[in-house]
């Protein structure tokens, strides 16, 4: 599966999710000759003015025929085009849906090169640099749309709206139409996450899974939507090898984790260790708020610890539906390399939990420890990161990589309450989610996937 069938996935999800409810009011159409029909000076349509670029050469043709408005540029692969308008009447506060149809031909990567912004703006300034991309483009055949509901800050009273077209690569746009109404915006998606903090000691696996138990029930009480306990909980503080734990999943243990999860509704995350046929896994499950188990993620990276006790290694990257939103699990020694967050997040994750063994702690020396690399992978993806821990702090990180909830040298759950449908943006280069997938260039990534060749140092 290419970047762009895992980016369009991740989209499609997050229409499905978080578009849910979005609907026009019937208002005014605010976009002045939204389907291109008027004609206007030179071969722009009436009402719009050129997406302007700095650097003429690198410039897409931009005109109006009798199916839109088309914007190519044969022989420019990396030319630029589009048009703008500045959108009057706006209120601050107010939700606007937008929405924009286009047919694409030839366009290789239509997540990265066909785009519509919103960008507030303040008696013409605007309000944010780099504004707000509208959801999209979702494909049925060669026709690409985008949806969305943006609600105008508090200061905005106008919008500059731009469709633009980057890096056609020999391919063209034909944009149909677009729309700017008043609409209702969903409520917010709000999610209530924990995360445990418990190291047992001399003790045994039917006593660890009493308390690992006892943790269920305390975010049961919490009103908790989901909590995630720690790695091979039925190893740590007991003596045993993962051997002596192994069990089938689904199995035993997880019957007895699916009975707290169901008498607290809530979903749980937990590591276990996994005995399928012959071969041993360190794997972390899912159940959900009925008990059932809902998925499975085997760790996939695997420290001298482990593989050398004969513990196989996983090789895929699966993401869960939740009634809530989008997650994936990672375990412990998985922190340490980037792809697994980055192919959870293409793959449309909006939280990662992590079971880990390993630490949390905050730096030490001027060196990154667990603490700041947790908080990287977070704000590297715009996701948010739950590390449950032996070793620092238990904690749950927001996808600016800010710290929400810690257990602080604590034993117990520790919580917050998220909005899955907040994008806050960072400071210059706008939401990361919708931003990150598109600016990335995967065909310059080869080293990447291939395989260890010999020392390099």
């Amino acid at each position: 599966m290419s970047w762009y069938q895992l980016a369009v996935g991740a989209i499609t999800g997050a229409l499905a999710c978080s578009c849910a409810g979005y609907a026009a009011e019937g208002g005014k159409e605010m976009v002045l000759n939204p389907e291109f029909k008027k004609p206007g000076e030179g071969s722009l349509p009436a009402h719009w003015s050129p997406w302007a670029q700095s650097w003429p050469g690198a410039s897409c043709t931009v005109r109006m025929v009798r199916e839109g408005l088309l914007v190519e540029a044969p022989g420019k692969p990396y030319a630029l085009g589009g048009v703008v308008q500045e959108v009057e009447g706006v209120q601050g506060g107010q939700a606007y849906a937008i929405e924009a149809v286009c047919t694409l031909d030839g366009i290789q990567s239509p997540y990265r090169s066909v785009q519509v912004r919103v960008g507030w703006t303040n008696d013409g300034k605007l309000v944010h640099p780099a504004g707000r991309l509208v959801r999209g483009p979702i494909l049925v055949g060669k026709t690409a749309r985008f949806e969305d509901v943006l609600t105008a800050p508090d200061e905005a009273n106008g919008a500059r709206l731009s469709l633009e077209v980057k890096w056609p690569h020999g391919g063209s746009v034909t944009w149909k139409r677009v729309s700017i109404r008043p609409g209702t915006a969903p409520p917010p998606r709000k999610v209530k996450v924990g995360t445990v903090y418990l190291r047992p000691r001399n003790s045994t696996p039917a006593k660890n899974m009493d308390l690992w138990c006892e943790q269920i029930d305390a975010a049961g009480k919490l009103g908790l939507d989901i909590v995630c306990l720690g790695e091979a909980i039925l190893v740590v503080g007991t003596g045993k090898s993962h051997a002596d734990v192994a069990e089938p999943i689904p199995g035993p243990q997880t019957e007895r984790l699916g009975e707290a999860a169901r008498r607290n509704r809530t979903w749980v995350v937990a590591g276990l260790v996994e005995l399928d046929g012959d071969t041993l896994y360190n794997t972390a499950v899912l159940l959900d708020r009925d008990g059932r188990l809902a998925g499975a993620y085997r760790k996939v990276h695997l420290p001298r610890e482990e593989w050398i006790k004969g513990i196989t290694p996983g090789d895929a990257y699966p993401v869960f539906k939740t009634d809530f939103g989008t997650i994936a699990i990672q375990i412990c020694y998985d922190w340490f390399f980037p792809e697994p967050a980055a192919l959870f997040a293409l793959k449309g994750a909006e939280i990662i939990f992590a079971p880990t063994w390993g630490n949390t702690k905050p730096d030490a020396d001027g060196r990154a420890e667990g603490e700041t690399v947790f908080r990287v992978r977070a704000r590297d993806n715009g996701v948010y990161m739950v590390p449950s821990v032996y070793g620092g702090n238990s904690i749950v990180i927001d996808p600016l990589g800010r710290i929400l909830a810690s257990s602080n040298g604590e034993q117990g759950v520790f919580w917050t309450e998220v909005d899955l449908n907040a994008r806050e943006p960072l400071e210059w280069v706008g939401y990361w989610r919708s931003i990150g997938p598109r600016h990335r260039m995967p065909h310059t990534y080869g080293p990447l996937i291939e395989e260890p060749r010999g020392p390099n140092h």
